[in-house]
């Protein structure tokens, strides 16, 4: 496996210093498109027939590429994962029943509140417990932004599948939330076999954006247009986008793919991901090596999640300080460093021993560009915030 060339990386996003995560081509793409193509699209001249091109054509394929979904139609674009998933509740209302039971992990807020206003709409019942027959949705994060852990997607999904099956229940629909996921490793709703996913390009050196992932059996069968009445896209992805993206937005996106392919030589997705992968474990290690360190445990140190480094752990890394020498997480946070609950409030919530929602967690999210030295910085930063 080639390893990953963290000069070429960081020569890709000029605004680092500013701490910026928008890769340069995204930036360019964007800009391009304001200067030549700002218009709306579905006219017959020319200018408009290549807008047209670019945000209805160009990138949908760019991201059916991301999620490894089987056609273009089946990605909608949006401000936010928050607002997908608002929209996808919304959109399924005329499919859910009185009586109906969803399954929620309750990591993000972005794949909970929505679905918990849509049981309360329509009647059904929102809880964490084993799939039944009434069992309709199930909906979970791929990796958590708290815990840093990449959950088993396939495994889950194929077992729950098959639960559900075996208990009788008619029709079960998958949401998996991979904000959080994204930017570590390579999302396939295809080989994972869900039917609803989102990531936001802003996580993955893209604009502040998202994508949707809807399957076409449920664009079909469960998801309700949300536009205008007299707009018809009755099976496109196009029914969840009320009032358009911002184009020059959606545009933008279609830089993010060239820029993961030209990680590797292989100018494959796969190998681009392992690269990242194993150069975020070189970032994690020291990391944890400090923060589980037996002078930082007797310090009241506590890491949220798994304590060691592994394919299964993303560099998102929370920990709070708790015992007699007690600090509150706001006490703690640097230039680099925040804290808080990060719209995952049921799992801090649910923290032993107990910590302030508020307050939260003390959270460190290394990314690809990020080099070994910098890990040391916030290292120092830390010990003289501990001492």
């Amino acid at each position: 496996m080639h390893p990953l060339d963290v000069d070429y990386v960081r020569s890709q996003f000029p605004a680092l210093k500013s701490g910026s995560q928008v890769a340069l081509n995204v930036a360019d793409r964007i800009y391009e498109y304001l200067l030549n193509t700002n218009v709306q699209f579905g006219a017959d001249y020319s200018v408009s027939v290549e807008s047209t091109r670019r945000v209805m054509e160009e990138a949908p394929e760019a991201a059916k590429k991301l999620f490894n979904a089987n056609h273009p139609d089946e990605i909608a674009f949006g401000a936010s994962s928050t607002m997908h998933l608002e929209n996808l509740a919304r959109g399924m209302d005329n499919a859910i029943q009185e009586g109906d039971e969803f399954i929620l992990t309750g990591e993000h807020e972005a794949n909970v509140g929505p679905w918990k206003k849509l049981a309360a709409r329509r009647g059904a019942v929102n809880l964490l417990s084993l799939i039944g027959p009434k069992t309709r949705i199930l909906a979970f994060a791929a990796c958590s932004n708290i815990l840093g852990t990449v959950l088993p997607v396939k495994d889950i999904v194929k077992a729950a599948r098959k639960t559900a099956k075996e208990r009788g229940s008619k029709k079960l629909e998958i949401c998996v939330d991979c904000v959080a996921y994204a930017p570590h490793r390579r999302i396939d709703v295809n080989d994972w076999d869900v039917d609803f996913c989102a990531l936001s390009f802003y996580k993955v050196y893209g604009p502040h954006i998202s994508a949707l992932y809807i399957r076409s059996s449920s664009l079909r069968e469960s998801v309700s247009s949300i536009l205008h009445h007299f707009l018809d896209y009755h099976h496109k992805s196009y029914k969840l986008q009320p009032g358009g993206p911002g184009y020059e937005l959606v545009y933008g996106t279609t830089a993010v793919l060239p820029y993961l392919l030209s990680l590797t030589p292989e100018n494959d997705l796969n190998a681009s991901f392992n690269a990242i992968t194993d150069h975020e474990q070189k970032l994690i290690q020291p990391l944890l090596a400090f923060l589980t360190a037996p002078e930082q445990i007797d310090r009241g140190v506590r890491v949220v999640g798994e304590e060691s480094s592994g394919v299964s752990r993303v560099p998102t890394i929370s920990f709070v300080v708790v015992g007699r020498n007690a600090m509150r997480s706001r006490e703690i946070v640097q230039t680099g460093i925040r804290y808080g609950h990060f719209y995952a409030f049921h799992i801090i919530d649910r923290l032993d021993p107990k910590v302030d929602v508020d307050d939260g967690v003390v959270r460190i999210s290394l990314v690809h560009y990020n080099t070994v030295q910098e890990v040391e910085r916030i290292i120092a930063i830390l010990k003289e915030a501990l001492a």
